[in-house]
């Protein structure tokens, strides 16, 4: 141990330089930080994984297990509704079992931010911010009731409420802190910032040097409690950053070009770290931009190591000068300050030199689909039908949504600026988009507001259609609002074929809207030039995107601003007071403030509810997944089944099974509000499960989406409904799937869902890493398909049995499962799948049926100690929390 001295005051650390010795600079930077995590966290366990870390320098690989211990959790409304759902069940079943239910606390600070049900019902109007504030309290008043009874009920529980912003912003612009304190035993401790969020865009935050990644909600759960993250010694790949960005190039176009390239590797379970002399020219904003689209890219991570950049950023939004010295000289004592001319050693390399990165967008129905801006006519042209394309009119490629929106790209002020300064040199020449696109401005923090209007981009952006209707996900997370009239009436008549374009970070087949095949993404500045010109039926970059109100052909180089405009109006706009301020108002609240919530231990459930029901499996257990078994294979499914596909988040259909229900249960019709707002009734979710209409169930192409066989019966029947049979036959399903199973969003209830559904096992040739550990959260065995095998060619019909052999006694992490397929036929196969598995834990979750009776359990044994439930023993705040009110500390 050591200390730092940072204005008089002293720091206890961990010694990293001591530690590590000479091989400090060769490790990098993210195996720095879990050097200096484990050594202050893992007790007994310190040396060992120091040494596991350390020996990673011979090969650049281990299987070595590490455990990790984040400073922090983050959550969305949408992912600790099933959460705190799950919570309130291990509370009420501890009751049941005669234990004390408020011993189920948080062992360290949770941040809820609350922003992933605010829709676009409103836009183009000058009240539309307030109208869609209105419309997301009335429709889920009584969920975030729930989430106030946790802010009574459970310990260091934060809910930032409904205009806040979105919770990857809000993380840069208010919580993190790159650098924290901490109090034990009344030493003050300086340490990283670290954390794990529910949600797969939480390594936007490795852009300002801040360690942490996404998780399922189920693998959060048990961090709240006390058990670790416990992963292998990573692969780190490092992507080495030459040259500069040219003039017009954006950070989106950067990050949509690292997507394409690290897509087409394999980066399942790895690290990525950004090294070079190109990082250097990046500003904290660019880079955040970059790391956002680590889940596209397939990573864990995608990080930048702490430099100035990191200081300006720091001091741009408002935190203190000595907090900002403190993040320096501390970066700097432990070797964590970023040398653009070192080398580490990485698991495997890749170069991108920024002088060949060209404006770009993605799609038109995949993120990793990178193409020249002017490239998206041929990009469009296999999704069109026999309506042709038509330049100018309303027809195939007709731009229906234009969203500025997501955390990705309007957490970076460059690139509002941008957008605004295409939309004051639009509205000079007069242009404004055609009737037919729902344009929208939902910024991911209250701040943007203020320094567009500083700026006086505001007046410009909304005299173009791009008024603020909210602060939050919005479109990127498919809650676009209905379609435009028009749109809606040209689909239904001439099966036309419109697009959405957003500045956000998905463009999966009816994510933004269900009725929308295509979409892409775009850079803001560029969101508004496709809705001026109203289609991509042509090349953006260098044909007429309209005519001025003279009858001029105005061209996007007419529109577009250098460099040097963007700098002078970013300088007008940006004040580093305007951070605090803006986050205080939101957070005051009256709305919120005079929610009524219960104030129980134990929450009251109400059989009426269709928001929040106690769900089946947040109990003490029935027994392990695992074992040998023949199985149906409920549904077989092809490659890129996201977690939209599985569990949607959009609106809920007016007709289907999930619509029934609720109907019959006194809800509108016209207004069943997202699925994402469901998540807490799993009835109610249950019957939304793989409902997209672009799901193919390969036992037989004629099943409808949500739909599969009875093999008994052979009637065609919602997928629950044939589970349910399949469950009081005593006999086991199983899910097949292809590759990249589980990629999209990190919403738990695609794996709870399954779970309900019976599966015992998923079979597929790839996981996405998030989903897979959600499924083996939830007790289900991941099993990849060995190369030569694939749904498409296993041909696995109704009949069909897939024999599994996963004793629970003999599975262990990436070891053998025989399987074999028993054709209706009486013919067989056998071959050897995978285990999925990484860690020892995971085993352990499998072997208990999920973490949640293994937390439960872990409870019930610490009973009797001095602790709630093992965790952290550090105790304090830091600046990380940056909270107003009393300090929230680690029980």
């Amino acid at each position: 141990m050591a200390t730092v001295a940072v204005d008089g005051r002293q720091h206890r650390i961990v010694d990293l330089p001591a530690a590590a010795g000479g091989s400090l600079g060769r490790l990098p930077h993210i195996l720095r930080v879990m050097l200096e995590n484990v050594l202050r966290t893992a007790g007994d366990d310190a040396p060992r994984a120091k040494a596991a870390i350390l020996n990673w320098l011979e090969t650049g690989r281990s299987e070595e297990e590490i455990p990790f211990l984040p400073g922090r959790v983050m959550m969305h409304d949408t992912t600790c509704g099933p959460a705190l759902v799950d919570i309130a069940g291990m509370r009420a079943a501890l009751a049941e079992a005669g234990h004390d239910p408020s011993r189920l606390n948080p062992v360290l600070p949770v941040d809820v931010s609350t922003d992933h049900s605010l829709g676009v019902d409103v836009f183009g109007s000058p009240d539309a911010l307030q109208r869609n504030m209105e419309r997301e309290f009335g429709r889920n008043a009584e969920r975030y009731r729930f989430m106030k009874w946790a802010t009574r009920a459970l310990t260091g529980f934060r809910v930032h409420p409904p205009g806040t912003g979105i919770m990857h912003t809000l993380n840069l612009e208010r919580l993190a802190s790159v650098v924290t304190t901490a109090e034990r035993d009344g030493v003050s401790w300086a340490m990283p910032d670290t954390l794990i969020g529910t949600d797969s865009h939480t390594p936007m935050i490795n852009g300002i040097g801040v360690l942490g990644w996404g998780v399922g909600g189920l693998e959060a759960e048990s961090v709240f409690f006390g058990m670790p993250v416990m992963i292998r010694v990573p692969d780190i790949v490092g992507v080495r950053l030459t040259g500069r960005l040219k003039q017009g190039v954006l950070a989106t176009d950067l990050a949509l070009t690292v997507t394409e390239r690290l897509r087409r590797i394999d980066l399942a379970d790895r690290f990525v770290e950004f090294y070079g002399e190109g990082v250097s020219t990046l500003s904290a904003g660019d880079r955040a931009v970059i790391a956002n689209m680590t889940p596209e890219f397939g990573a864990n991570s995608g990080f930048f190591p702490i430099d100035d950049q990191t200081l300006r950023y720091l001091s741009e939004t408002g935190r203190s000068a000595d907090h900002v010295r403190l993040v320096k000289e501390y970066a700097k004592r432990q070797g964590l300050w970023f040398d653009p001319k070192a080398a580490p050693r990485y698991t495997g390399t890749v170069e991108i030199d920024l002088d060949e990165v060209e404006v770009s967008l993605a799609g038109p129905r995949r993120p990793q689909d990178r193409i020249p801006a002017g490239a998206t006519v041929h990009a469009l042209a296999p999704l069109l039908a026999d309506c042709p394309a038509s330049e100018g009119q309303l027809g195939n490629g007709s731009v229906a949504i234009a969203a500025i929106t997501s955390c990705t790209n309007t957490s970076d002020p460059r690139l509002l600026v941008a957008a605004g300064l295409v939309a004051r040199k639009a509205r000079r020449f007069g242009l404004t988009p055609p009737a037919w696109v729902k344009t929208s401005l939902a910024p991911g923090s209250p701040t943007a507001e203020r320094y567009l209007r500083r700026a006086g981009l505001l007046e410009d952006l909304e005299a173009v259609g791009f008024g603020i209707v909210g602060y939050g996900c919005t479109t990127c997370i498919g809650n676009s609002g209905p379609l435009p009239a028009a749109i809606e009436q040209a689909m239904t008549e001439r099966g036309i074929v419109p697009v959405a374009v957003l500045s956000g970070n998905r463009n999966f087949p009816g994510r933004v809207h269900p009725q929308l095949e295509a979409g892409f993404l775009a850079s803001p500045p560029l969101v508004v030039a496709f809705a001026l010109a109203g289609d991509v039926n042509r090349n953006i970059l260098t044909d007429p995107v309209g005519r001025s109100s003279s009858g001029e052909e105005i061209r996007l180089a007419d529109l577009w601003p250098t460099g040097d405009e963007i700098d002078a109006a970013l300088a007008q706009a940006i004040d580093a007071a305007d951070y605090d301020t803006s986050y205080d108002e939101a957070e005051a609240s009256e709305t919120w403030r005079v929610l009524d919530a219960p104030a129980t231990d134990l929450f009251p459930w109400n059989p009426g509810s269709t928001y929040i029901r106690r769900p089946p499996f947040a109990g003490f257990g029935k027994g392990t997944r695992l074992g040998t078994y023949a199985a149906h294979p409920l549904l077989v499914l092809g490659d890129d089944i996201t977690t939209d596909h599985i569990s949607p988040a959009g609106q809920v259909p007016q007709t289907g099974e999930a619509a029934e229900y609720l109907v019959a249960r006194g809800e509108n019709r016209r207004d069943l509000n997202v699925f994402a707002s469901r998540r807490g009734n799993w009835e109610a979710m249950v019957r939304g499960l793989f409902t997209n209409k672009n799901v193919r169930n390969l036992l037989d192409p004629q099943i409808a989406p949500g739909f599969t066989i009875h093999m008994g019966s052979g009637e065609q029947l919602p997928l629950f409904r044939v589970a349910g049979r399949y469950a009081a036959e005593g006999a086991s399903v199983v899910v097949v799937a292809g590759e990249r199973y589980g990629m999209g969003s990190s919403r738990d209830w695609a794996a709870k869902g399954v779970a309900l559904l019976g599966a015992r096992a998923v079979l597929a040739s790839s996981f996405e890493r998030i989903h897979r550990s959600n499924l083996i959260g939830m007790g289900i065995l991941p099993l990849r398909l060995p190369e030569d095998r694939h749904p498409s060619t296993l041909h696995l019909r109704l009949g069909d049995q897939i024999l599994i052999d996963a004793d629970a006694a003999t599975i262990i992490p990436r070891g053998p499962v025989p399987v074999t397929i028993q054709r209706a036929s009486g013919t067989s196969e056998t071959f050897m799948a995978i285990a999925a598995i990484e860690t020892g834990l995971e085993v352990e979750i499998l072997r208990g049926g999920g973490i949640i009776p293994l937390i439960l359990q872990r409870v019930v044994n610490a009973e009797g100690t001095s602790r709630e439930t093992p965790g952290p023993d550090f105790t304090g705040t830091g600046e990380s929390t940056r909270r107003k009110a009393s300090p929230i500390t680690r029980r």
